[in-house]
């Protein structure tokens, strides 16, 4: 039998052979996801690095980012400004910059991972590769937006949703299931637009598994494979080809859809429908940020990790990004229902259940949805 350093040595190889070879597929978010609505393509090369100088008086901070730097660029801007910290960040897409850290290890220059999803940043906590964030840090977010060992904290929200054609649907409550199941019907087949190596799908596939098991989470792929779905490279080409009629339907993150309508209208022939059923068609996820515990330097990572969760950050994610604050008392985009709405359906699942990203990619792998 294989002793616990073994097993995590053998979990972090094959996380790394999946990082790779999601990369050289061309998945996850980072690579994927442009265009003047959403997320540009400035991550497709994992090596690219963003240089934000202050005034040079207060230190360094490195950050590997699997956020893109036009979500997240001009608030890290905005702290080098008024801290007068030097930001370096290094961008590419969540899996690719965990497999990085995991490979550079002890020897990494990173202070900060800040990730688009749970998965990439359990790996790096299961790694044992953060630091402990302190009480007051995560004492900000609700306790589901951390996991149990404080090793990261979630800086901003986003809901699991479908997004549908208002054209073909008139009465979206009437006509669309109330559970993501049960689009494995005969009626869905070529209807259904997905990004299968988008990091966030995977995320909501991880929940599935904890919350359904394996069984019925494999049988859900399984049915939605043989509803012969649009394969698309993300969400954004999802929404969009939704609204253009190249399929009926969706599964895409919440905020996707609100940058299209900020920038064409209401004219734009798709929106949301928050899955009533609950269940992980309706999950919510945050992206997050965690100190590496050899960052050479801590004491400015902490500040970076403040300032995320600070008013004015967490109102830029929501007045820019479309995202959810997680911290009290900050104002929601208008037109997204609130987080006590999405309360009553969402799925509520701890954050360290979200962790198995690799558990997730071998059963997509083995049923041939990614390759």
């Amino acid at each position: 039998m294989l002793s616990k350093e073994s097993r995590r040595l053998v979990s972090i190889g094959i996380f790394l052979l999946l990082a790779l070879l999601l990369a050289a597929c061309g998945s996850g978010e980072a690579t994927t996801e442009d265009g003047v609505a959403a997320e540009p393509d400035p991550q497709a090369d994992p090596e690219a690095v963003a240089v934000t100088e202050g005034d040079g008086t207060a230190g360094d901070l490195v950050v590997y980012s699997g956020r893109s730097e036009s979500l997240v660029g001009p608030i890290i801007e905005q702290f080098a400004a008024e801290t007068g910290i030097n930001v370096q960040v290094r961008y590419g897409s969540t899996s690719e910059m965990a497999g990085v850290l995991l490979e550079e290890g002890a020897n990494s220059p990173a202070d900060v991972f800040y990730a688009q999803d749970p998965g990439g940043l359990g790996a790096i906590a299961n790694a044992g590769m953060f630091a402990t964030l302190p009480e007051a840090t995560i004492a900000q977010v609700p306790p589901r937006f951390a996991p149990e060992d404080n090793t990261w904290v979630g800086i901003s929200g986003r809901a699991r949703v479908v997004v549908y054609n208002t054209d073909v649907f008139a009465d979206p409550a009437a006509e669309l299931p109330g559970d993501i199941y049960d689009f494995v019907g005969d009626e869905w087949n070529g209807r259904i637009g997905w990004a299968p190596t988008n990091a966030s799908f995977q995320a909501m596939v991880t929940a599935m598994r904890a919350n359904w098991g394996e069984e019925k989470t494999r049988d859900w792929l399984s049915g939605i494979q043989a509803n012969n779905p649009v394969v698309y490279s993300s969400n954004t080409p999802i929404v969009s080809g939704v609204a253009a009629g190249e399929v009926d339907v969706g599964f895409v993150n919440h905020y996707y859809l609100y940058r299209f309508l900020a920038e064409e209208g209401d004219s734009f022939l798709a929106r949301n429908y928050f899955l009533p059923g609950g269940g992980p068609g309706s999950l919510i996820l945050v992206s997050g940020a965690g100190i590496l515990n050899t960052a050479p330097n801590a004491e400015n990572a902490q500040r970076f990790i403040d300032f995320l969760l600070s008013a004015e950050a967490q109102q830029y994610f929501a007045d820019e990004t479309f995202e959810y604050p997680v911290v009290d008392g900050v104002a929601i985009a208008p037109g997204l229902p609130a987080f006590s709405e999405l309360d009553a359906v969402a799925l509520s699942i701890s954050m360290n259940d979200l962790a198995d990203l690799e558990g997730t990619q071998d059963m997509l792998l083995e049923l041939g949805i990614i390759e």
